[in-house]
């Protein structure tokens, strides 16, 4: 405690600063992960629409619906396959 009470006024600022920077820093990380990651996908919410969803939208809506739900499952299997061969490589 003596050592921070030894310290010139003014040099909380340089933590403050310091804090900062490492959070600007975490966040552009994140963002930058998440755009890699397809995290940004405008047409996730219809992904939440099935078959029985039909009568409570427009023929274009549905069909986008059912197109992004296919595209989405296209995905995950790419994922896990990518994943699955992953794991065979290390083990």
């Amino acid at each position: 405690m003596d050592f921070i009470n030894s310290l010139e006024d003014g040099w909380t600022i340089y933590l403050w600063l310091i804090a900062g920077a490492m959070i600007v820093l975490a966040a552009i990380y994140w963002v930058r992960w998440a755009a890699q990651h397809d995290q940004f996908n405008e047409d996730i919410k219809y992904v939440v629409f099935d078959e029985n969803d039909k009568d409570k939208m427009t023929p274009e809506e549905y069909e986008k619906a059912m197109q992004v739900n296919k595209d989405q499952e296209d995905l995950r299997k790419e994922y896990l396959e990518k994943e699955s061969s992953e794991k065979q490589h290390t083990s």
